[in-house]
């Protein structure tokens, strides 16, 4: 019986300090909610946080412009020139960078990276011969490899318990492949 009894007081007077101290947490998220279904005619929206924000824009961004692969259009004529035109952009280079500098937690353990340079070397730029491909139909494979070094000063921050800031110069290597299809053209139908 104690138990219930310290229990309910307890409830008692956490909803009365609430209730008196001017803080409307609870009162307020419903007065929102119902303000919000009143004007929009629906459901209030959910808070997000940023960093949930942030990672499904970031996969639909890389989805979009780096994981599909397309498939061009014939090149008209025998000796027609075929080489690689799109070179990875220095986003594609950044983000495809292993050991990220994004995390680690504020004012504790900070990581950046400052005076970014990027060389992109192409080390690979041939046609395959054309073949069937399922869901694609006959094409040749264009094999388009980029070598990219990145040169970049990494500084590691801290500013609690003991307050550091470490600079170093670093190198990475990255190999990005922009392969692509282009379809066989045959001969004109009547």
């Amino acid at each position: 019986m104690k138990p219930i009894r310290r229990w309910s007081l307890l409830i008692l007077l956490v909803s009365m300090t609430t209730a008196c101290s001017g803080c409307h947490i609870f009162s307020g998220a419903v007065m929102t909610a119902v303000t919000y279904s009143k004007f929009w005619v629906i459901t209030p929206p959910i808070p997000v946080s940023a960093y949930w924000q942030q990672q499904i824009e970031d996969t639909y961004w890389e989805e979009e412009r780096y994981t599909k692969v397309p498939i061009l259009d014939p090149v008209e004529g025998e000796n027609a020139p075929l080489f690689c035109l799109d070179p990875p952009s220095s986003d594609e280079v950044m983000r495809s960078l292993p050991d990220s500098a994004e995390g680690g937690l504020a004012f504790i353990a900070e990581t950046f990276r400052n005076n970014v340079r990027i060389v992109v070397e192409p080390i690979v730029d041939r046609v395959d011969e054309c073949r069937f491909y399922p869901l694609a139909g006959p094409a040749r494979l264009h094999h388009c490899h980029y070598k990219c070094t990145v040169y970049y000063d990494k500084t590691i921050r801290s500013t609690w318990p003991i307050p550091f800031t470490h600079e170093d110069e670093a190198t990475e290597v990255i190999y990005i492949d922009h392969d692509h299809l282009i379809r066989c053209s045959g001969p004109d139908a009547p």
